[in-house]
């Protein structure tokens, strides 16, 4: 289905969200269409933001918002459905547009399978409306469920459902690149124990190690590897505890700077590498090329904090991090670049886990 006839049937004018995969074809035509303008577009920080986004939108204009996500990020948007858009609370529309992902009967990768079986489930919990979307259903279709009065309403995509003609592309003008950056980080790191974030971040830590029972590789739960780290790094307070983490990752709970800086492990190495995108799916823009996060990290109370544009000032960054006895924050700017050819971990979640524990407990 081409996105554009779809869009139109929704009749809507301001969408925000987080990108997925899924939703590549909407994304691009968002991006074409609109770019960042916020009057119509906003990438949020995490998707329950985006909700209470869509809110203020209904309550300003009474217009419906549109919302967009991947099925991980229902998580994120419990609360502010169940205690704010709720018709026992505040009654407020609004249109999700869900990517489906771990789709049962869909090869899927181990971090989505769970979500993939429980994400229908969860929408009638939430009394949210859906009808889902695959490649052979037509607009009319899509044009009663639209007539439905029903206030709460999402579109659950399946893969390949939407198609847009119109290549969009991504880049920034960062010279290094994330797994030469993961390179030079391992080089560093000796025998301490790396926790990675999600996506293409963890698939290229797990290509450059030989052995991989010194790296948990947080496969999903975005945004949330500096917190396993930080649980780590306060119950190994033997020898340090580097997390590399995402411009993304860590825009979508930020709250955890504030959190990390307040406990300030002095064994704790915090490495964001900021390509100011959410490159694993798709490219779209964040927050992240608009501000400082390494002046959030220093105003959270990070000890020691650098941000470098090359690799000569990482490695500075990185002997400082590892010779001295500091909480310390590396932001590390790098293009938007993967290999054609990178692969996946070989290894299941629970096989990593568990020769990550053997690891650190010996």
């Amino acid at each position: 289905m081409d996105v554009k006839n779809f869009v139109d049937i929704l009749g809507c004018d301001f969408f925000t969200g987080v990108p997925d995969s899924r939703l590549k074809a909407l994304c691009d035509y968002l991006m074409n269409t609109y770019g960042t303008d916020p009057k119509h577009h906003i990438i949020t920080a995490n998707e329950g933001n985006a909700a209470a986004l869509g809110a203020g939108y209904y309550l300003s204009s009474g217009k419906v918002p549109v919302i967009y996500m991947q099925n991980s990020g229902l998580g994120n948007i419990v609360n502010p459905v169940t205690s704010l858009l709720n018709s026992k609370v505040y009654d407020i529309p609004e249109i999700f547009i869900i990517g489906w992902r771990g789709e049962p009967g869909v090869h899927d990768e181990p971090q989505h399978i769970f979500q993939g079986e429980i994400t229908l489930r969860l929408l009638d919990d939430l009394q949210i409306k859906y009808l889902v979307i695959s490649k052979d259903t037509g607009l009319d279709e899509i044009k009663t469920f639209m007539q439905d009065d029903y206030k709460l309403k999402a579109f659950v995509i399946r893969k390949g459902a939407l198609c847009y003609d119109k290549k969009v592309s991504y880049q920034n003008n960062y010279f290094m690149t994330r797994e030469e950056i993961i390179r030079h980080v391992i080089s560093f790191s000796g025998e301490n124990p790396v926790i990675s974030t999600t996506g293409k971040t963890s698939r290229e830590l797990f290509e450059l190690r030989e052995t991989h029972e010194r790296d948990f590789l947080t496969v999903g739960s975005m945004g949330h590897a500096s917190s396993i780290a930080l649980g780590v790094a306060l119950n190994h307070s033997g020898s340090k505890v580097w997390c590399i983490d995402g411009d993304g990752a860590a825009l979508m709970h930020m709250g955890t700077l504030a959190i990390i800086g307040s406990v300030r492990p002095s064994n704790l190495i915090h490495i964001v590498i900021n390509n100011a995108s959410h490159e694993s799916v798709g490219g779209l823009p964040t927050s992240a090329g608009k501000i400082n996060l390494s002046d959030i990290a220093k105003s959270c109370g990070y000890e020691a904090v650098f941000r470098v544009k090359d690799y000569d000032s990482l490695d500075i960054a990185l002997v400082a991090a590892r010779d001295k006895n500091a909480l310390t924050f590396i932001e590390a700017e790098a293009k938007i670049f993967s290999r054609d050819n990178l692969g996946r971990p070989t290894t299941t979640a629970q096989d990593n886990k568990n020769a990550f524990m053997n690891f650190i407990n010996s």
